[in-house]
């Protein structure tokens, strides 16, 4: 399984998502938009948002921390 997370260091969100997925032990590359124009460009192409978190789970997008639709991608 891959998940990216694209998130920012201060949003309070991305924090709860990051920790979220830490606790269930599913590994996870964090990307932060704030310090990469194209990342920021990716995530935005992918989702059509410019809020995060937004999470790449194996192709699925997941806007905001939707903690119901996260399980359901990682089958938990």
């Amino acid at each position: 399984m891959t998940v990216k997370v694209y998130s920012t260091p201060t949003c309070p969100y991305c924090i709860m998502a990051k920790k979220y997925l830490d606790e269930k032990n599913v590994p996870y590359e964090d990307i932060d938009v704030t310090k990469s124009k194209a990342a920021a460009v990716e995530m935005i192409r992918k989702s059509g948002q410019r809020g995060v978190p937004v999470l790449d789970i194996d192709g699925n997008i997941v806007i905001g921390f939707d903690r119901a639709e996260i399980d359901r991608l990682i089958g938990t």
